[in-house]
């Protein structure tokens, strides 16, 4: 059996260091007012059975299906209840489809023009608030009465004006914006499973 170290290198421990202050000091400026907003969005919106979408592009797409598994099953952990979430990236045929026949930047509007309802909910993962099919499908939400939300970082580029909601926090830094959308995404999915007996009593079909 190898030893294994018991302190990171001279190098390495500092870097480390660094990353999580930077994530730390990040995370204190996540805008609280705006993420629960979000919460009480959602607590309705699983007690009424309207649906969640939710989208994001790259390492974004794979977080926005990471939290649809999160908030279908984690936030309640009992057959038949959770919110009605559907993550936009995750079926490769219809995104594959669309970006070939409509190009990229309609994948997620032209999904939202079929799915979605008035009063339905949908949010945005982007770091840097301007990928075009981000940017569209917020367009669509304005135009179709759908709440939007946004989580950002960097400037919030187009996608800051155009969410109804932006929850935005300025860092030049795309893996520190993609972990602050998985620790928004968790504090919701902790927050919404605290809550879940408010539903259990509450919620009528």
């Amino acid at each position: 059996m190898n030893d294994q170290p018991t302190t990171a290198s001279s190098e390495f421990a500092p870097f480390a260091t660094s990353y999580f202050e930077r994530l730390t000091e990040a995370s204190h400026r996540i805008p609280l007012d705006v993420v629960e907003h979000l919460a009480d969005a959602l607590m309705s919106s699983w007690q009424d059975g309207r649906q969640v979408f939710i989208f994001g592009n790259g390492g974004s797409a794979g977080n926005a299906m990471h939290l649809a598994n999160d908030w279908i099953y984690g936030i309640s952990k009992t057959f038949g209840s959770g919110l009605r979430v559907t993550a936009l990236p995750s079926n490769g045929s219809v995104t594959t489809c669309l970006a070939n026949d409509e190009g990229y930047e309609s994948i997620f509007s032209y999904q939202l023009a079929v799915l979605a309802r008035p009063g339905d909910i949908a949010i945005a993962l982007s770091g840097s608030g301007n990928s075009p099919n981000v940017v569209k499908a917020l367009e669509y939400c304005k135009e179709a009465d759908i709440e939007s939300y946004a989580i950002l970082g960097y400037s919030g580029g187009k996608a800051l004006a155009l969410a109804d909601h932006p929850i935005h926090v300025a860092i030049d830094d795309m893996q520190i914006s993609e972990d602050l959308q998985m620790t928004v995404g968790h504090l919701l999915m902790q927050w919404l499973y605290a809550k879940r007996g408010d539903i259990a009593t509450t919620r009528t079909d």
